[in-house]
């Protein structure tokens, strides 16, 4: 299986824990477990977020080496950078 398909499946299974949440809401149940359900979706769209910065970066990197340009590289390094520092806020 492909990272992609993979990284598609814990988004479903994010998408469905979203719901659950809701669910809690309506029903009023405790809200420390809410709170406690959150954390665990944030932490899976944390992993899922590095799942596909790695691909791309990869990919990116990959592509600048194929490239045989070094501005290519340089630029490709940079515009990672900047994606890190993004996504790092």
């Amino acid at each position: 299986m492909n990272g992609q398909a993979a990284t598609i499946r814990r988004l479903k299974r994010i998408e469905g824990q979203v719901r659950g949440i809701m669910r809690m809401l309506e029903d009023e149940r405790d809200l420390v477990d809410t709170l406690h359900q959150m954390q665990a979706i944030k932490s899976a769209l944390a992993r899922a977020e590095s799942e596909i910065l790695n691909v791309h970066a990869a990919n990116s990197v990959e592509a600048a080496i194929a490239a045989r340009s070094s501005k290519a590289q340089k630029e490709t390094v940079s515009d990672l950078v900047d994606l890190f520092d993004k996504l790092k806020r």
